[in-house]
């Protein structure tokens, strides 16, 4: 297959290794520092002690690569609208675009998905229609990561845990392409299952990292801390029952409690989540897509969610204090 990573960050940056080690040649679209550092290095993933390294085609602009097979986009949400704006000659008439993003993205309620709200766009991820114009809908397909990784520097990724990835079409067809993708991950060594609705695996992980990704980033805090203390924990849970019955009236039933994922928040120890490793880098934060997006579902389906403004308040004041919004 002609693969290319869009954003060879520490996500696209672990899928990308372990495609070009099942036999992919890899093509990668970067630039600044990464760019170079791929051009002169390779890519190379760091597990302990071990390196991988493998060679990429590195390219800053796509023109350079032509139309491709796959093209994963792995980028932060507040890139995006920058992808989707020079994306289009990786794209050809069957290009598959598999998004490997946190948060709710532009496509949530396509593929018949949402109830009345089903073909409605986000304003909060994509305000101008801008994204969903240049990768239509008929080129994607969902992805979610269950995998830890950061970067140790430009191009050199760092696997902590977790070796997960959740694929499926937005309408929940198990169609040709979704298999070949899941035959060719699993063949590169990712655990990967496909989804009959890739919106509920979304919205899942959404609901724990809503949350605490926003509070660790208020607070500088890792999770051992913030589920240590009795006070935001009981602030963090009524943030995510009311995005429990928001994703309930889009048809995504969540039978957990807030109380069970908590207990897997636990087990990560002291983790930094990836928005306080992006304040502290000093990144723009996925906000909008994490917490503005569920707010504004809050409003489509007339679901009070005070809690959800009151913690996207908070973040944003202090991002765009930052300069991170």
């Amino acid at each position: 297959m002609r693969v290319c990573i869009y954003g060879a960050g520490a996500i696209g940056g672990w899928i990308g290794v372990a495609l070009a080690q099942a036999g992919e040649r890899l093509n990668v679209v970067a630039r600044g520092a990464t760019l170079e550092a791929l051009q002169r290095d390779g890519l190379s993933l760091m597990r302990g002690d071990v390196r991988t390294r493998v060679p990429v085609n590195a390219v800053a602009d796509p023109a350079e690569l032509g139309e491709q097979d796959l093209v994963v986009v792995a980028v932060k949400a507040p890139a995006l609208a920058g992808v989707a704006a020079r994306i289009g000659p990786l794209l050809g008439p069957d290009t598959i675009v598999l998004v490997a993003m946190n948060g709710v993205p532009w496509w949530f309620l396509q593929g018949g998905f949402g109830g009345a709200l089903a073909g409605t766009r986000l304003a909060t991820v994509d305000p101008e229609g801008a994204i969903a114009a240049a990768i239509p809908d008929r080129h994607v397909i969902g992805g979610v990561v269950h995998a830890s990784c950061s970067l140790d520097g430009p191009g050199v990724v760092r696997h902590h845990f977790g070796n997960g990835l959740i694929i499926g079409e937005p309408s929940g067809e198990a169609t040709a392409r979704v298999k070949q993708l899941l035959a060719l991950f699993t063949r590169a060594g990712i655990d990967t299952k496909l989804s009959a609705q890739i919106q509920k695996d979304v919205w899942f992980k959404l609901w724990g990292n809503m949350t605490v990704n926003p509070v660790s980033a208020l607070t500088g805090a890792a999770t051992d801390r913030i589920m240590g203390d009795e006070l935001l924990l009981g602030f963090i849970s009524a943030v995510m029952l009311e995005a429990k019955e928001i994703g309930a009236r889009i048809g995504i039933t969540i039978t957990d409690s807030p109380e069970d994922r908590h207990a897997v928040t636990r087990k990560l120890g002291a983790f930094k989540t990836s928005m306080l490793q992006d304040v502290e880098a000093g990144r723009a934060v996925e906000l909008d897509a994490l917490v503005g997006a569920v707010r504004e579902l809050g409003q489509l389906t007339k679901v009070p969610a005070p809690f959800t403004d009151a913690l996207l308040g908070l973040a944003r004041v202090q991002a765009r204090q930052l300069g991170l919004y």
